[in-house]
């Protein structure tokens, strides 16, 4: 499908999406509607759908009709029971996974590298689903449709001739399941803040190592005292005019510092109140009481989700105020069990953010390029094991008994920050085409 405008949001919306927004109907719409994602970006959508006719079961046949529907207009009367958001890519900008080396090294052979078929939430790097599939199914029922959903993914593979197929940010479970379908294990990280059911920002700091627990409060302090009160999250639904216009100069400058001009185009941030009234929030921070900065949150019923911070002027800690410790507190005060703050940041992790794995799965259609980047993936995966250890030396946690941190996620290697994807556009990195 080449959008989303004939599904029905609700028919969507009821596949399991896992804690994470950002495979909703509001949120890719948003982009669709916004041309943020579309023509002349460079991340076509090519979405596969799965349907179940009326009458019809589990059984094997139902697994062979399925697949035959996978492309099919939503107009059809059948019951959507799986769905993956796929993209048409000529560039690798806005993944967050970095393939640059891959597609550096694929064109030095003579082997053109794009176009290529990204299974992603498009410019956000967060963990979700990516094969959504209806609640309550059946084990057979559920393997039959992952069936279909694959075959529809490389048919689309196929009729784009894309050379490569990448899911970005899955989850574990279809991390396993991916590579059981022949698709390569990718691992990496980002650093998470989880919610240990503390009363209040206070009871949190208790846990942290006396050093750090003293500097945070300073940095608060200080953020604080240079801004109107403390900083609360703002749900879509109740911004304003200028809060929008506010929240897109602040991506834009924040972009322009970067070196680029950012992936969201002014109407997506028109979009969010509408579109996600409750899911959106905004990090308003004011100052004699006009707007000096803010940052974009999205919030489910089980995560909190930072995603893009600007400020008009330089004020000292504010970002870690906006960034991190608001949204820490909102996480307690809300209940929410995970905070996820973004791609990149080793100091969030001075900030009590730990490393937690992240998952990717990539299937290549020429053998010397899928041998090449084997090989590249068993050498970055032992490279990366040794900085994860080398990370855990440095938790901010007070440590146990025996003089040692508190213990850290052993799964995951490698982080790809936002930041650093230039650096990874223009990098080095060597890749073997057998």
């Amino acid at each position: 499908m080449p959008d989303l405008s004939g599904v029905d949001p609700a028919a969507w919306d009821a596949l399991d999406h896992g804690p994470s927004p950002f495979t909703e109907h509001g949120f890719l719409r948003a982009l669709e509607r916004s041309g943020s994602v579309g023509e002349g970006t460079g991340w076509e959508p090519h979405h596969v759908l799965v349907e179940r006719a009326p009458g019809e079961g589990a059984s094997e046949g139902e697994a062979e009709g399925a697949s035959e529907r996978s492309s099919s207009s939503a107009s059809s009367a059948g019951s959507l029971v799986g769905a993956v958001a796929c993209y048409r890519k000529m560039h690798s900008y806005g993944e967050y996974i970095f393939d640059f080396a891959w597609a550096r090294a694929s064109m030095q052979a003579g082997l053109p590298y794009y176009p290529k078929l990204v299974i992603a939430a498009p410019v956000t790097p967060a963990t979700g689903h990516r094969l959504l599939l209806a609640r309550g199914l059946g084990p057979d029922e559920r393997e039959a449709v992952i069936e279909a959903l694959l075959r529809g993914v490389h048919a689309v593979a196929d009729e784009l001739e894309c050379g490569s197929v990448h899911w970005l940010f899955c989850s574990a479970d279809e991390h396993d399941r991916l590579a059981r379908a022949g698709h390569h294990r990718r691992a990496s990280f980002q650093f998470h803040w989880h919610n240990h059911g503390y009363a209040d920002f206070e009871a949190f700091l208790a846990t942290l190592a006396s050093r750090k627990r003293k500097q945070i409060r300073k940095e608060r302090r200080r953020a604080l005292q240079a801004v109107d009160g403390p900083v609360c999250l703002v749900p879509a639904a109740e911004w304003t005019r200028r809060d929008i216009a506010s929240l897109e100069a602040f991506y834009r400058r924040t972009c322009h510092m970067h070196g680029n001009d950012g992936y969201l185009t002014p109407e997506f941030f028109e979009l969010l109140p509408a579109l996600l009234p409750q899911r959106a929030r905004l990090a308003r921070v004011q100052q004699s009481g006009e707007t000096v900065a803010g940052a974009l949150y999205f919030q489910t019923e089980h995560a909190l989700y930072g995603r893009y911070w600007g400020c008009r002027s330089e004020i000292p800690f504010l970002h870690f105020e906006v960034a991190y410790y608001a949204g820490i507190e909102h996480c307690i005060r809300e209940g929410l069990p995970l905070f996820e703050a973004g791609a990149q940041g080793e100091h969030k992790l001075l900030r009590g953010f730990l490393p937690a794995p992240t998952y990717s799965n990539h299937w290549m259609r020429h053998p010397g390029l899928r041998q090449g980047v084997e090989r590249f993936l068993r050498g970055e995966a032992r490279e990366l094991v040794g900085y994860m250890d080398h990370m855990r030396r440095y938790s901010p946690y007070r440590k146990d008994d025996d003089g040692e941190p508190l213990p850290l996620p052993q799964r995951g290697v490698g982080e790809a920050g936002e930041g650093g994807e230039r650096a990874a556009a223009e990098g080095d990195d060597t890749l073997d085409v057998g």
